[in-house]
């Protein structure tokens, strides 16, 4: 994967600083990278469905973490796509001042229609009660200024306003990109951003994948559909700890684990095991 991302990721993994790291197109690669190594780690050598793993999702650009754990994507080929992800992303946010910020409590109808009065899109529905909302710099400004009622806004540290319209000349470059792209058919059961539906075809969770850039990412909808598909472990990869925050509000009564450290590795093997005998 650092050969194929083209960007120096063992570097960037431990030595450069927090402004470095906040390029996009140096952050996404980097994240997907750590996702992949630590369930590389966790498996030891077996597959996911040798180990006992029954699905997998990702939050954004977790997705492609996800992809190549299903084996849609080989490691090479995902790092590669993100990669291209990161750097057309960061072509389209430099076009225009942008960001994002997230939205704590509130009225969901009210906060929707707050966005849409300050010309906001909510980039984000990550249930729990937020969600992220993105669009022009000035129009954050405006939301930090006068909340919606009840909510605490909480800006965001990024490159631009992605899953949004700005994003859009990134679309039409991952399209053409993905166009030449080698890829499976998913060999765990695998759910998608776009309104959390489980995906059965590589073809169909690229084309997903290219969308997703410029389209809400619903982790709302993922968590209701595990829930429904009674999944009873959530075991999140590095970088970790937000997505196993958001489960413990929005999916009560399922054991979490979050793998921050190696000392979490024998806990995540441990975890798997526990619920496989399960069947």
């Amino acid at each position: 994967m650092q050969v194929a991302s083209g960007i120096d990721l063992r570097t960037f993994g431990t030595t450069s600083d927090a402004d470095e790291i906040r390029r996009t197109e140096i952050a996404q690669p980097l994240i997907v990278a750590a996702g992949v190594a630590t369930l590389d780690a966790i498996l030891e050598g077996k597959t996911p469905e040798q180990f006992g793993i029954d699905g997998i999702a990702g939050h954004s650009v977790g997705e492609i973490t996800a992809a190549i754990g299903a084996g849609v994507f080989t490691p090479d080929a995902g790092i590669r796509f993100v990669a291209k992800r990161g750097e057309s992303m960061g072509e389209a946010a430099s076009l225009e001042s942008s960001s994002m910020a997230a939205i704590l409590g509130g009225n969901l109808e009210e906060i929707e229609q707050k966005l849409v009065d300050l010309g906001l899109e909510p980039a984000n529905y990550n249930g729990g009660g937020q969600i992220v909302a993105a669009g022009s710099s000035d129009a954050i400004s405006r939301l930090q200024a006068q909340p919606p009622t009840g909510t605490r806004v909480v800006p965001l540290q990024v490159a631009g306003a992605f899953h949004t319209r700005f994003m859009q000349p990134a679309v039409e470059v991952m399209r053409n990109y993905a166009a030449n792209v080698s890829i499976a058919e998913p060999k765990l059961r695998l759910w998608s951003n776009a309104g959390g539906v489980e995906v059965f075809s590589g073809s169909e969770f690229l084309n997903l994948l290219v969308n997703q850039v410029a389209s809400p990412v619903r982790w709302d909808k993922c968590m209701e559909s595990l829930a429904a598909a009674g999944v009873n472990a959530i075991i999140e990869v590095a970088p970790a700890g937000t997505l196993v925050g958001l489960a413990k509000r929005g999916l009560p009564g399922i054991e979490t684990l979050a793998v921050k450290t190696p000392d979490n590795l024998e806990e995540a093997r441990t975890l798997i095991s526990n619920h496989a005998d399960r069947g």
